[in-house]
């Protein structure tokens, strides 16, 4: 239960991660810039109308202010920009009024924009993930007895036999068969019987199902090992 409970979790987990995903791409992504040319930029920087330009390679992005959509254009790789823009005509006055920064290529926001675009790949991936799991789920379970939740009982307790069961004699001559086979299975299995796979004990709670088969045990000396119905079934 506690298994099929975190694959759900897991399954939601994933869910909500994508649709914040989407909700940040569609509703929080600003608008691309638009692009314009150097002499343009030269141009509204002499006019006073550029608040900061950020450069990050040969890309340079322009800041016009608050509540203004961004502009971006290319410089030469080996100009700088203010060198740029003062053959362009621009004042070192009104370039000085202008905030110049420098990035370097692959900061960090480039790396979040990717994990970002990358989270419905890691969202499907998850399900095909979760699916073929819960294929496989049968095969896993015949491959981990190991990790059975049966308790056995072994010589630290007072062995039951068939004496300290009262009563139930015809239940007892059955299996004494039972005993004889977990005695000498190699007789049995010499002569060409088919030893049976196990015993069917019927009745209403508090009849002595349970010590009836620790008495089986106890008269083969061989581990009981105890385990709840709804258990067996998982």
């Amino acid at each position: 239960m506690n298994g099929n409970w975190n694959r759900n979790a897991f399954v939601y987990l994933l869910i909500l991660v994508a649709g914040a995903a989407l909700f940040f791409n569609i509703y929080r992504s600003p608008e691309a810039p638009k692009p314009i040319s150097l002499t343009e930029l030269a141009k509204r920087v002499e006019a006073g109308d550029v608040q900061a330009i950020t450069v990050n390679g040969d890309t340079i992005e322009v800041d016009l202010g608050e509540n203004r959509n961004k502009l971006t254009t290319r410089r030469e790789l080996d100009v700088p920009i203010t060198q740029t823009l003062t053959d362009l005509g621009v004042t070192p006055e009104k370039l000085t009024a202008v905030d110049i920064q420098y990035d370097a290529p692959g900061n960090s926001a480039n790396w979040l924009a990717l994990l970002i675009n990358l989270l419905p790949l890691v969202f499907i991936a998850g399900l095909f993930f979760i699916l073929f799991r819960q294929t496989q789920g049968s095969n896993n379970q015949a491959l981990s007895f190991g990790k059975s939740r049966a308790r056995m009982f072994t010589g630290d307790k007072p062995t039951v036999t068939f004496d300290d069961v009262a009563g139930s004699d015809e239940a007892k001559e059955e299996l004494e068969e039972v005993v004889e086979f977990l005695k000498e299975p190699q007789k049995f299995a010499a002569l060409g019987a088919r030893i049976p796979k196990g015993v069917l004990l019927v009745g209403p709670p508090g009849t002595g199902k349970t010590l009836m088969a620790k008495a089986v045990s106890g008269e083969a000396g061989v581990p009981f090992f105890s385990i709840s119905g709804s258990e067996f079934v998982e």
